[in-house]
């Protein structure tokens, strides 16, 4: 599925993004050695910036039964907390926890390929002005 706009961070780091409905989003993405810290898991500015992510496409997309165009929106804070390292296929689960007509406050988990958590992050988004 194709980000509904262009991110070429997202696409330079080869985020994937596979789900876009109802107040959630999933990002994908495969750690590739040079997104790697000296340690080999993934670098955590690639880990949040996968969270960061999930979490704006899940601001972005409609809620069961609402009908609205998509709005741009931009990060205004986040809180992450790592619990292990991040190898192989990384899945971002973003969701709406709350939103308003301005802001929506969101969650995230990444998950390694084995289905172990290894970052959860929350965080806040201001909608932007239609252009």
């Amino acid at each position: 599925m194709d980000f509904p706009a262009a991110i070429p961070f997202a696409r330079l780091l080869g985020f994937e993004l596979l789900r876009f409905d109802g107040g959630e989003a999933e990002v994908a993405c495969g750690v590739r050695s040079e997104l790697c810290n000296s340690m080999g898991g993934a670098h955590g500015g690639v880990t949040m910036a996968l969270l960061d992510v999930a979490m704006v496409h899940a601001a972005r997309s409609p809620l069961k039964g609402e009908i609205t165009p998509l709005r741009r929106c931009t990060t205004i804070e986040m809180k992450t907390a790592f619990m292990r390292p991040g190898k192989g296929r990384l899945l971002a689960k973003g969701k709406v926890l709350h939103r308003t007509s301005s802001i929506a406050f969101c969650e995230a988990s990444v998950f390694d390929d084995e289905g172990h958590l290894t970052a959860h992050a929350t965080g806040t988004f201001k909608y932007l002005a239609q252009s």
